[in-house]
């Protein structure tokens, strides 16, 4: 197997400095330049694959050394990407390495100084990847033994209850609808939703009804409106479905499991303060459970049950529209109003 030669970028305004770089450095590497740091976030942006390691110029014009570096510590593929300042005599060396700088080489160059601190930073780097790709290797594996854990438990759910059906798939898809429809339009939620990170919110909708497997029978699968204390009982399948999601894990490590349990838990509050069980308002409801909430009633609306024929698609938005502010957050209703033909769309696939 041919041996992998890495990439180093060097971004210096000095054409003098990079060819000196270069022919320190050519023999053992690749090489790729840019002379400013502008342009050199440009090319990190079109690269298919990152360079080993930085050598960056302090004093550069358009964008400087520091700006660039700056920038890279915003962005979580390139604050991987070790940096090694290029300094000159008036360049604070301890403020750079305090900032995150791995190291740094002084001018004028000393060859063998250069190609130690570039060796000695590239092995570091090739020891960081090859712990983190085992690292990412075993969480690949949690990941998607929890992942079957809770589908088996949705599975479990939607077996139990004969109103289901494609219940869990159909508001799963809602809810990924109406996150990509909150990011795409800029809403005020769209950077809230690309943090909580759309795929996880969508998967953890399949536990929202988790809870009713502590539900009897009789009044899970019973033929008709609840009374009053059947009613009460099923309430507590939000409490129950907390219970449920805390003893598959720690909630407060695992993403995943948190918006389980905001939605099984939540699903049920009202933006106006009126639902159950906390009586939660407005935005003390966690955004993935208001998200839950619309896409859990559009799809009891629309689909039959025992004790009830099914909404149109017409109706069932009209209702959602009336809870505005009341039942529903204001700005996810104003989004299904807006996809209504996706959602429509998702009852009639999958029926």
């Amino acid at each position: 197997m041919d041996k992998i030669i890495p990439t180093i970028f060097i971004v210096d305004d000095q054409d003098i400095n990079i060819m000196m770089l270069e022919e320190i450095l050519k023999d053992d590497y690749n090489i790729i330049t840019a002379k400013n740091g502008k342009e050199a976030l440009d090319k990190l942006r079109t690269s298919v694959t990152y360079p080993k390691i930085i050598l960056l110029d302090v004093m550069m014009p358009e964008m400087t050394g520091r700006q660039m570096f700056e920038f890279m510590k915003t962005d979580a593929a390139f604050r991987r990407i070790p940096v090694i300042f290029i300094t000159a005599e008036n360049d604070s060396e301890s403020e750079l390495l305090a900032a995150g700088a791995v190291d740094f080489i002084n001018k004028p160059f000393n060859p063998n100084i250069v190609k130690l601190r570039v060796q000695n930073q590239i092995e570091l780097k090739n020891y960081s990847d090859s712990l983190e790709e085992m690292v990412a290797e075993k969480t690949t594996e949690v990941a998607k033994a929890l992942d079957n854990a809770l589908q088996g438990l949705a599975n479990v759910i939607e077996h139990r209850d004969i109103e289901s059906g494609e219940h869990v798939k159909r508001t799963q898809l809602y809810v990924q609808a109406l996150c990509d429809s909150l990011i795409v339009s800029e809403s005020p939620y769209a950077g809230e939703v690309f943090t909580l990170k759309p795929d996880i919110i969508m998967k953890s909708m399949a536990l929202h009804d988790v809870g009713k497997i502590a539900i009897p029978d009789r009044i899970l699968l019973k033929p008709g409106r609840l009374d009053p204390d059947e009613y009460e009982i099923m309430k507590t399948h939000t409490t129950r479905g907390k219970e449920i999601i805390a003893e598959l894990g720690d909630v407060q490590s695992s993403l995943y499991l948190k918006h389980c349990e905001d939605i099984c838990y939540g699903h049920h509050e009202r933006w106006d303060g009126k639902g159950y069980p906390r009586q939660l308002k407005e935005t003390e409801i966690p955004l993935t459970a208001r998200l839950a909430a619309v896409a859990d009633v559009y799809d009891a609306l629309v689909c039959a049950r025992v004790y009830k024929a099914a909404f149109s698609y017409t109706e069932a938005i009209n209702i959602i529209v009336d809870g505005k502010g009341t039942q529903f957050d204001p700005i996810v209703t104003d989004t299904v109003i807006k996809i209504q033909d996706r959602f429509h769309e998702i009852a009639e696939t999958y029926k």
